[in-house]
């Protein structure tokens, strides 16, 4: 008999020259060579294939206890980092769990990536066990939502993704994982990263900035966003300096300008404190760097509304999405790129600005002194936990946040030296402090991880200290325990006052459900037993190398200002 040769086909050389794996552990090989270290995991039987091919892998897989806890985790990992934080839940339940990190990461501006196990390609549109439509759910709120509906664009569809978070005025991206498809075999050929344009600023631009600071005498610089690098913020904060131009931070941002910095003035935002609070009115020209004057920072559309007034915004977004107010001239740049050809300009330094800069850092000065350490004879107070952890950080001290009252004494006193030590919730999306402090801690360990959080917020994700136990974060947990909701008591307070509804709260033993979980709680309810607290706090994290809780039992309706 002769023997024939087979066919010559475009699969067998295929399978000569690559190796071929499912498409689910080509996913996770694709975010291997985009530099993911760690994602932040809800398992479901729907995206089996995935977690198979985490195993062993170069990531590290953070199992969380909720998928808000996951996606939290995942959008603080997208802020401190230059690539996205990544989350993978299931089908239906899971992913409704999972938009509240989404929507915290399109109001932000962080880029992540959040992969839905789906139910089988065969199944769609049969009312399947946890169906939905996963377009329908989250186009508005990403953006982009894809499906991966066929296994060979695996690596693609992943490299798009990062594209799309990180391109732009970044956000979060949506890949949808029919469980069926991600287990096809599929060539392994891995797609390439697709570069990210940065912007800069032209010859037109830097002229128009240069005229438009010599003409200023009380020009002001404001900081924002997530899309800055160390190095670009020492540069930026140097510049400055050299100047003498203040600067301030947008909400929940600081530490851009180092809170020592003679040209850091403060934080804008919500209640906006002095210094900060008519900089918007008097400053005679304004240039955003990394964000846009939206509704947080203009009090809800009504600060600097006036088209006579200068603004100059700089941001990769050409859109201007979300910005309110004049527009006197755009750069689209991220900031790194923008401080580059920045530091460029020939600009002599004027006296009004040296006494411009130098009276707004006086006010700032004198806001953030810290109270006096000694304690009162009186019920538990924050000032004075303030005034005895602060003097205890180091520099690179790190602070995260969710929402309400209690996020105002850390942005009043703690000390914010570097880019990114303050990681937040900028949509008031209450919740994220635990999250965001294990997520901080498992990326920067041996750094100082302080998160501050209402006893109406901690019980939202405070489930998530069984996570840090696992893995080893050490955040120091303070929960400022009033019995209420406090931000929602003071428009309350504002608008039907002596009428009390909806805010009230009693709490367990924070403390105790602290040393449930595997780490260090203590329960402070007098001003005296504050100093005593904060030490044995930190020596637990420090030597016994366990997150640590106080509970902080205080009065209502005590405020930072």
């Amino acid at each position: 008999m002769t023997q024939t040769m087979p066919e010559h086909s475009e699969k067998t050389d295929r399978e000569r020259t690559n190796t071929w794996k499912s498409a689910g552990h080509v996913i996770v090989d694709t975010l291997v060579a985009h530099g993911i270290e760690r994602a932040h995991v809800v398992p479901g039987e729907s995206f089996l294939e995935v977690l198979d091919g985490l195993h062993g892998s170069d990531i590290e897989t953070i199992v969380c206890r909720h998928e808000g806890g996951a996606t939290y985790m995942a959008e603080a990992d997208g802020k401190m980092n230059q690539l996205p934080g990544i989350a993978m839940v299931t089908r239906g339940p899971g992913a409704a769990n999972a938009h509240v990190g989404l929507h915290t990461a399109w109001q932000d501006s962080t880029p992540m990536i959040l992969f839905v196990g789906l139910i089988p390609f065969a199944h769609r549109d049969r009312e399947a066990f946890q169906e939905f439509d996963i377009k329908a759910w989250f186009d508005t709120g990403a953006k982009r939502v894809m499906v991966l509906d066929h296994a060979e664009r695996a690596s693609e569809i992943v490299a798009e993704a990062f594209f799309a978070a990180m391109s732009g005025r970044p956000g979060p991206v949506v890949i949808g994982l029919p469980e069926d498809v991600i287990r096809k075999q599929i060539d392994a050929t891995l797609h390439p990263r697709i570069p990210v344009a940065t912007g800069g600023m032209t010859t037109t631009d830097s002229d128009a900035l240069a005229l438009a600071l010599a003409a200023s005498t009380k020009p002001l610089f404001v900081t924002g966003g997530n899309d800055w690098t160390q190095e670009g913020a020492d540069q930026f904060t140097a510049w400055l300096e050299e100047h003498h131009i203040p600067a301030a931070a947008e909400w929940r941002t600081q530490g851009t300008v180092p809170f020592d910095s003679p040209s850091y003035v403060g934080p804008i935002g919500y209640g906006r404190p002095r210094p900060t609070f008519d900089l918007f009115e008097e400053t005679d020209l304004l240039v955003f760097v990394g964000t846009v004057p939206g509704d947080v920072i203009t009090d809800g559309f009504l600060c600097r509304q006036d088209w006579n007034k200068k603004n100059f915004l700089v941001t990769i977004d050409s859109s201007l999405r979300g910005r309110s107010g004049p527009v006197s001239y755009q750069i689209v740049a991220k900031p790194d790129v923008f401080v580059r050809d920045l530091v460029k300009l020939e600009l002599p330094v004027k006296d009004e600005w040296r006494t411009w800069t130098a009276r707004m850092r006086a006010e700032q000065e004198s806001f953030t002194a810290l109270p006096d350490p000694a304690p009162s004879k009186g019920t538990a107070r924050m000032d004075t936990l303030m005034a005895n952890l602060v003097p205890t950080l180091p520099a690179d001290a790190m602070i995260t946040l969710g929402a309400g009252e209690h996020t105002n004494w850390a942005h009043r006193y703690f000390p914010t030296r570097r880019y990114a030590s303050m990681i937040s919730a900028r949509n008031g999306s209450m919740g994220y402090s635990v999250p965001s402090a294990i997520a901080a801690s498992l990326a920067h360990p041996g750094r100082r991880i302080v998160t501050i959080a209402g006893d109406g917020e901690f019980l939202m994700n405070g489930q998530e200290l069984a996570t840090a136990a696992q893995y080893g974060a050490t955040p120091l947990v303070i929960v400022m325990d009033n019995q209420e909701y406090g931000t929602i008591r003071t428009h309350q307070e504002r608008h039907y006052p002596d009428r009390v509804s909806g805010t009230q709260l009693k709490n367990p033993e924070f403390a105790l459900m602290a040393q449930a979980f595997g780490g260090f709680g203590i329960k402070v309810e007098h001003d005296a037993d504050i100093p005593a607290a904060v030490t044995a706090a930190l020596k637990a994290i420090d030597e016994d190398h366990v997150f640590a809780l106080i509970h902080l039992i205080v009065e209502q309706r005590v405020r930072a200002y």
